[in-house]
């Protein structure tokens, strides 16, 4: 363990290049995918993974575990780099993404990978999803924490409105949600395709206890998670202001890095600016 928070963030910058150079790769050689959200994201996962989260690889299952929920499944490969990083599965199943019968599918599948607490894809529902773990947490008296992750695009759905409405009127304070704050979906802006602003002031105004960071600052991500564990009777959301493409500069704020693989050329060229090999 590092011995200062300095050592500590250092640490972290460092497996968090190391997850932008896996996303990239395996996305690269799947030829299919979604680099832009994934990295955009990879900060978030980051710190949740090698610092805050309580989880044990060799028992995934473990029930006094911390949750993490993928709701924007679409990004998956921030998950499956980081499981294999923290050695839920060995490095070489990452070169399987979306292969046929493969484990690591084009949205997260819990009952194909150990180390996953939700099957995700169709957005919207891993809000719910999310506030049904964190009910039977308290009906079960457990201290866990169930952390989600949803997207600015995805707050366009109904559903996460009535899961926020759910988690104030169960006071579930052991639920920590994060919005991928990168202002891109798939078909540009979030703000052309349909508005959610004034965000902040929505989550405020269902009584969840909500903060803005920059979502690539781990000191700022930590210590938002540090603060939201100590408010109590409230649930929690983290507007993490991030960088779609985060890491690749000619992919970043691009919509059309949301769903594509690089080519050859791309591929060396963001391997060059991530230092990998």
């Amino acid at each position: 363990m590092p011995s200062t928070k300095t050592e500590l963030i250092k640490k972290l910058e460092k497996k968090a290049n190391q997850m932008r150079v896996e996303i990239i790769k395996m996305i690269y050689k799947a030829q299919s995918g979604h680099p832009g959200g994934a990295l955009s994201a990879t900060d978030i996962v980051t710190a949740l993974y090698f610092h805050l989260m309580n989880v044990d690889t060799a028992n995934p299952t473990y029930q006094d575990r911390d949750r993490f929920i993928l709701s924007k499944g679409h990004a998956c490969p921030v998950i499956y780099a980081a499981l294999a990083l923290k050695g839920f599965y060995p490095l070489a199943v990452l070169d399987t993404l979306r292969a046929l019968d493969s484990k690591l599918q084009g949205h997260p599948d819990m009952n194909k990978l150990p180390g996953l607490d939700s099957t995700s894809g169709s957005l919207g529902q891993g809000l719910s999803v999310g506030v049904g773990m964190a009910l039977v947490g308290k009906m079960e008296q457990k201290d866990y924490h169930i952390y989600v992750m949803i997207g600015d695009g995805e707050s366009q759905e109904g559903q996460i409105w009535e899961a926020a409405m759910a988690a104030n009127k169960y006071k579930l304070d052991n639920i920590i949600a994060f919005t991928d704050f990168n202002r891109l979906q798939v078909d540009g802006f979030v703000d052309e395709v349909m508005p959610i602003a004034p965000y902040k002031e929505k989550w405020e105004s269902f009584n969840w206890h909500t903060q803005e960071i920059n979502g690539h600052n781990l000191t700022e991500i930590i210590n938002a998670v540090e603060l939201a564990r100590e408010v109590k009777d409230k649930p929690h959301m983290i507007i993490a202001h991030t960088v779609k493409g985060k890491g690749v500069s000619f992919m970043e704020n691009m919509a059309v890095w949301h769903g594509r693989a690089p080519n050859a050329q791309e591929y060396e060229l963001a391997l060059q600016e991530l230092g990998g090999n």
